[in-house]
């Protein structure tokens, strides 16, 4: 058994998180500040078991307190999604980003020297992209002009034509395009710094795209499941964006709980830093999502808008090998039988 502190662990993937610990053997406390932007509710006293604190990550003597007999700690708190504008943009820096400094400067005093951290695909920006005659080439940005024109997949950036995505892994380059993945990119970085100065040892799950039950409804911090299935519960259709063919992997919630326990239990993870995506590895489109959910709720078929968020990326599908060689980490729900869950599953108020 092992005493564990997750933080964030009253959230949507958090709470599953903790879950999945818990019924492994793990003695779980949860840390949760109860953010407005991941919480319309009072946080509960307890979740599978473990006691919920409330506290603000960046309070340092309430960190302290929480660590005290911790040996690993769980990273889940953070604020996501791409938010409503600039204006979240220091509430975003101030709880992913100072509240990871706080955290790891605590853990030090502590002699707590081992980190799961949840990460995100973001930090890659766009996907991997093949040019037929230039090879692996990265897309510039995205330009406004070519998206209100309908002109959604990006060009090779030397010659102009058509790209072929391809699967992205671990060690392609960082480009984050938006503010909440700026400050991925940053966690990582400081707990790469934290690692080579302690000693210690951070798996850094990136996520791919999570779904599952408890979600929380429709806000601008939600994931695009959630917004398909808040509009469906509501009897209305799906709204696209794009065209729909945005390429995504989408994990169920439980997948990626069960690979937290993974990285907690792999020796692989016992010194340094190292990232694994957390992916299924079957790629879908954002108009197959809708579609399948619509489907599976008896809703109304999806309707493509063709509107656009500039921080938005086109296509973003992981390479999962590393995971699997690492931490006997595979994805077990296929995409049809979670949504058939999901789309009657209970959302987060």
């Amino acid at each position: 058994m092992t005493r564990v502190l997750v933080t964030g662990g009253a959230g949507f993937i958090g709470s599953h998180v903790v879950a999945a610990l818990s019924a492994t053997g793990h003695d779980v406390t949860v840390l949760d500040s109860g953010h407005p932007a991941a919480h319309r509710e009072p946080l509960p006293a307890t979740i599978a078991g473990a006691t919920v604190l409330r506290a603000d990550l960046r309070d340092a003597d309430a960190v302290d307190a929480a660590l005290a007999g911790v040996e690993v700690v769980v990273h889940q708190a953070a604020m996501v999604g791409l938010g409503a504008n600039l204006d979240d943009l220091p509430d975003y820096v101030g709880c992913n980003d100072l509240a990871t400094a706080v955290l790891l400067a605590a853990m030090a005093r502590a002699g707590v020297s081992r980190l799961v951290l949840a990460s995100s695909m973001v930090v890659y920006g766009e996907g991997g992209y093949a040019c037929a005659a230039h090879g692996p080439v990265r897309p510039g940005p995205r330009v406004v002009a070519d998206l209100a024109a309908g002109r959604f997949e990006p060009p090779c950036p030397r010659c102009g034509d058509a790209l072929a995505p391809e699967l992205v892994g671990e060690d392609a380059p960082l480009d984050p395009r938006s503010v909440y993945a700026a400050t991925k990119v940053a966690q990582e970085h400081l707990t790469a710094a934290w690692a080579r100065e302690t000693g210690g040892a951070v798996a850094a799950l990136r996520y791919h795209n999570v779904y599952g039950p408890g979600m929380p409804r429709d806000t601008p911090y939600s994931g695009v499941a959630a917004i398909f299935r808040s509009a469906v519960e509501a009897g209305l259709p799906p709204r696209v964006f794009e065209d729909g063919g945005q390429r995504r992997d989408f994990v169920h919630v439980r997948d990626v709980a069960a690979a937290n326990v993974a990285a907690l239990a792999s020796t692989a993870t016992s010194g340094g830093w190292r990232a694994y995506n957390i992916a299924s590895g079957r790629p879908a489109t954002v108009g197959e999502l809708a579609a399948e959910l619509s489907r599976a709720a008896g809703g109304p078929a999806p309707v493509t808008t063709g509107e656009f968020r500039l921080g938005d990326v086109r296509h973003i599908v992981a390479h999962p090998g590393r995971a699997a060689a690492e931490l006997g980490f595979r994805a077990r729900i296929a995409l049809p039988e979670g949504v058939a869950e999901f789309a009657c599953a209970p959302l987060r108020g």
